[in-house]
């Protein structure tokens, strides 16, 4: 029987993610218990505490941390809040695990790495795909489709105000479309081909008639290796339906094609050649995801999540935003190395 006692985890945000994926995750898994949350927004603390009685809410971090022990927090913040509440945990000695984007920058990502390795802290990245075993296959069937030569990667879908909130506006979210649901996308990207040589894209801010906003709701990404002669495009949109969410890899000797439910390979001429379906496994991801990095934290794991990591992925997104202000081919790996 395992005696290891549960680690102690604290929410930053009574959002979305907090409610439908890491609450759940927290109150399912047998290695964390819930001390603690953080949240202002009067209602959202009334309808959370109608069925959650005896949970701690705190309106500030210094609350939480002054009267709970906490081994790491989970932080689901808007992006402009992300910095300042991670170094507070690092400099508190407690692990951070957050939602997406890990920094608005990449010098923020250089901060916070140096503070957690001088503190000996644990920082990740909450991206499920990581920890769905669909995604993980495409190691698997990469070498049957020869040499990959395009990328095609697609995230879309249709909100009606894209201005609204704190996701409308890129002095609190550090960007749009591309640096928020798109970091999934780039994540993936790094994650199976790695830092591109060439970066090029378009964007939009106008798809709402009569309203200003500077946080692009449209992204189109061209992206070049090199040495390995693939090239590719990524199209990230939240005013554009119907929702789709897609990675698809053409090579000599076929295709991949993955979705979030199932992966595929196909002949060249495309016909399949075989199929993996996951059904219903889609919320046990946020699970997983707490469990390593609670092995990670116990040093039973490497951080596969960790900041240096992350210091490509915003390599490309910034290489994007600059291409976009430049108009012309912008190198990441230039200012990954600034």
């Amino acid at each position: 029987m395992d005696t290891k006692q549960k680690l102690k985890v604290g929410i930053i945000g009574l959002g979305h993610q907090a409610l439908e994926d890491h609450i759940p995750a927290i109150k399912a898994s047998l290695d964390v218990e819930l001390a603690g949350i953080v949240e202002i927004d009067e209602q959202k603390i009334k309808s959370f505490l109608r069925e959650n009685k005896n949970i701690n809410i705190y309106k500030n971090f210094d609350d939480l941390i002054k009267n709970q022990k906490l081994d790491f927090v989970i932080i689901a913040l808007p992006h402009c809040l992300h910095f300042e509440i991670t170094q507070k945990a690092i400099l508190n000695k407690i692990h951070v695990l957050k939602e997406k984007p890990f920094a608005i920058s990449l010098q923020q990502a250089k901060e916070l790495k140096d503070i957690a390795e001088k503190n000996n802290i644990q920082i990740a990245v909450t991206l499920q795909r990581r920890f769905n075993p669909i995604y993980s296959t495409f190691f698997q069937l990469i070498d049957k489709i020869g040499k990959p030569f395009y990328i095609e990667i697609k995230y879309t879908f249709y909100t009606d105000k894209p201005y609204e909130g704190w996701r409308g506006k890129k002095e609190l979210a550090g960007g749009g479309c591309l640096i928020d649901m798109g970091y999934h996308m780039v994540d993936l990207l790094m994650w199976y081909f790695g830092l591109p040589d060439k970066v090029f894209a378009e964007m939009s801010y106008v798809a709402k008639e009569g309203i200003i906003y500077d946080a692009e709701d449209t992204a189109q990404v061209i992206f070049k290796y090199e040495t390995k002669n693939i090239w590719g495009s990524l199209l990230v949109s939240r005013v554009i339906p119907p929702k789709q969410e897609y990675l698809s890899v053409y090579g000599t000797r076929g295709i991949i094609h993955l979705e979030r439910g199932k992966i595929e390979r196909y002949s060249p001429n495309g016909e399949l050649q075989e199929s993996l379906k996951r059904e219903y496994g889609w919320p046990s991801a946020a699970q997983d995801q707490i469990e390593y990095f609670v092995k990670v934290i116990r040093g039973e794991k490497e951080n596969i999540s960790s900041p240096e990591f992350h210091f490509n992925h915003l390599a490309f997104i910034e290489a994007a935003y600059k291409s976009k202000e430049a108009h012309r081919y912008i190198n990441p790996k230039e200012i990954l190395n600034l």
